[in-house]
């Protein structure tokens, strides 16, 4: 892709204002009411072809707290820095994502 990485649209928020840690404390509680299973997902070069992210670690399944999965998203961050971190909510009846939006960008 041509743009700038700090241009590019990629996903649902990604049009809005960046979140702030309070707000996207707020969406991971959303996803966890909804009994939706949080995973971690990165990829270094997203583009409209690049259908599939690398898995960090596993779907987190006993994530009982925001704080827990926020946890997980700044440590996937940190171990690459170049990527673009996404967290996706699953559904275990409609076994599918109901939710993803991308948490953190690389710098």
């Amino acid at each position: 892709m041509t743009e700038p990485v700090s241009t590019r649209r990629l996903e649902t928020f990604s049009y809005l204002p960046p979140l702030f840690d309070d707000e996207l404390a707020l969406q991971v509680g959303s996803i966890l009411e909804r009994r939706l299973v949080p995973a971690i997902e990165y990829a270094t070069d997203p583009g409209p072809r690049t259908v599939y992210w690398s898995m960090w670690k596993l779907p987190m399944f006993d994530a009982a707290t925001a704080g827990q999965v926020l946890a997980e998203v700044d440590a996937c961050a940190r171990a690459h820095p170049e990527a673009f971190v996404k967290l996706t909510g699953y559904d275990a009846k409609r076994q599918g994502q109901v939710a993803s939006f991308v948490v953190r960008r690389p710098a």
